[in-house]
């Protein structure tokens, strides 16, 4: 007979990205949140930095009657400053913001203590790791605070810590409150990252990569010492995808003891007539301004595909892509004109004044391009940028007689950027099709957003979506929704080639096709949403709770 889970009365998770938007872990917290609360209610209770003191959060909403005899006493007798409340998202959990800066005062006592029970090195710290260290003791102090006022050994309580940056409060929890069951999920370990930053093979030679030696050389020897502890030390470790599982058993000796497949929430997918409206709209936008940079009257019928996401040039495979668009640019099959868009935020200067100008004038239209007609906004670096470089290298101008044009949009899309207008998600729906070649890319929201708003999309299986897409039945490629391209350490000539075959084959299809094809990749989106996945976090509780269990007996 089958074991039944057990599961937590209380959660606590911690991350760097609670209440503080910076990339992907912000969107696994915040659309998973619903589906635990329907179970967990105000049970489950999230920890983030307070960065914000004394000026207006817009993802949080303090409430001061929340907990408040628990603030009370944490102030007065831990010396622990605590906003409540509840995070703006959907759910609208409860969240504690800690102020960590206190700590600093008694860093060293704190790495002392972490090196002698743990064997973390901080000696080598630089840049974020006090920062994010300093945080993590902070939560994991707040958390035994909590403990202590409010619950009884009879409840069974999580922690759960995100990447480095909390793998502190996981450890300092198991000496302090050692009844809390701990999880530790790293979505990219750093050393991975780092290697394929630096321009090193990754894949080929994982077998071959010593973490530690790595972390030496690469200067990461205190992110690498307490990402590796903290995966041996909690009760449950975990990642996000096969691909970062393998990178975990090479860098941290360590396999993940369940693999949490990062899903999401549709509810910001508009629906019928609404979403046909915004797509109209996104593609009207997208339009009008590459007609009045390029001075060209490019019409609805060109194919829009686009790529965004971190500037991370050669990890996010920003730079595959635009090989693939130059060679696209002289593929005989090619049956339509293509418009690519780069959203990628870089070093971002101004709005263009030359091009606000022109789009403020809605009645006339212009044959002559400005000057640079490949980008929306100056950037502060013009002569030192990684996609204009390579334009350059490339030739790429944006001629009238070119079949493809590329248009780089520097900044983020939050609906106020001066030129574009418009949320990301509400231009995203707009394309015909997506590109994310990824190199390193533990998980991959990005072409998991873009099937969801019907884009099809183009990815490959080192990316975690991708690798997953693999695995479903029905998947055959662009015709199924999504394209998923093998990719290595050597083949980006050859991934160039698949991305411009896949985009020339896509330019041949007709309308009724295309209509199949953005169905199916809807339907891709919905096998990863949150009621799916979810059932690997229960797993994760239940290996936590039982190994915690064990080290308590065994103390």
């Amino acid at each position: 007979m089958e074991q039944k889970l057990l599961t937590p009365d209380y959660i606590f998770e911690a991350s760097w990205e609670v209440c503080n938007k910076v990339g992907g872990i912000y969107t696994v917290l915040s659309t998973r949140a619903n589906t635990l609360q329907t179970n967990f209610r105000d049970k489950l209770i999230f920890i983030g930095p307070d960065f914000w003191q004394g000026k207006e959060n817009p993802l949080f909403e303090e409430n001061e009657n929340l907990c408040a005899a628990w603030r009370e006493h944490a102030k007065e007798k831990d010396g622990l400053n605590v906003r409540v409340g509840r995070w703006n998202i959907p759910g609208k959990p409860i969240v504690i913001l800690v102020d960590f800066q206190p700590f600093f005062e008694i860093k060293n006592e704190i790495y002392t203590e972490m090196w002698n029970n743990y064997q973390v090195d901080s000696l080598h710290a630089y840049g974020d790791y006090d920062e994010a260290s300093m945080f993590a003791y902070a939560t994991g102090r707040v958390i035994e605070s909590f403990y202590r006022y409010n619950l009884t050994e009879t409840d069974k309580v999580v922690f759960q810590a995100h990447e480095w940056m909390t793998g502190m409060a996981a450890l300092y929890l198991q000496k302090a409150v050692p009844q809390i069951a701990s999880i530790f999920t790293t979505h990219a370990t750093s050393i991975g990252r780092s290697i394929a930053g630096n321009n090193k093979p990754l894949y080929d030679y994982l077998f071959a990569y010593n973490g530690d030696q790595m972390a030496r050389e690469l200067n990461m020897e205190s992110k690498h010492s307490i990402e590796k502890q903290t995966a041996h030390y909690v009760d449950c470790f975990t990642t996000v995808s096969e691909i970062t599982n393998n990178e975990c058993k090479e860098l941290l000796d360590k396999a993940a003891d369940v693999i949490l497949m990062n899903g999401f929430e549709d509810d910001f997918v508009p629906a019928g007539a609404t979403f046909t409206a915004k797509r109209k709209r996104a593609r009207q936008t997208m339009l009008r301004v590459a007609n009045n940079l390029l001075g060209d009257n490019l019409t609805d019928d060109v194919l829009i595909i686009g790529t965004s996401g971190r500037y991370e040039f050669k990890n996010k495979g920003i730079n595959v892509f635009l090989e693939s668009l130059n060679r696209l640019n002289r593929d005989k099959n090619l049956k339509k004109k293509v418009l690519a868009f780069v959203n990628v935020p870089g070093w971002v200067g101004e709005p263009r004044e030359d091009l606000k100008k022109r789009l403020a004038d809605k009645k006339k239209s212009y044959d002559t391009p400005l000057e640079c007609p490949f980008i929306t906004h100056w950037l502060r670096n013009m002569s030192h940028d990684h996609v204009l470089d390579m334009l350059k290298y490339l030739g790429m101008e944006n001629r009238k007689e070119d079949k493809v044009k590329v248009i780089f949009v520097p900044c983020y899309l939050d609906g106020k950027d001066g030129i574009m207008d418009k949320h990301y998600y509400d231009l995203i729906l707009g394309q015909d099709l997506s590109a994310y070649p990824s190199y390193y890319e533990p998980w991959g929201y990005t072409p998991l957003e873009s099937v969801a708003f019907k884009v099809p999309t183009i990815t490959t299986d080192l990316a975690g979506f991708g690798l997953w897409v693999n695995g479903l039945k029905n998947q055959k490629g662009i015709d199924d929704g999504v394209e998923v391209i093998h990719r290595t350490d050597y083949n980006y000539s050859e991934v160039a080639d698949v991305i411009k075959d896949t985009v020339s084959a896509f330019s041949a299809k007709s309308a009724q096709e295309v209509n199949q094809i953005r169905k199916r990749a809807a339907q891709v989106a919905e096998q990863a949403l949150w009621k799916h996945f979810i059932v690997y976090y229960y797993q994760a509780y239940d290996v936590a709770l039982r190994n915690a269990d064990k080290r308590l007996k065994g103390m």
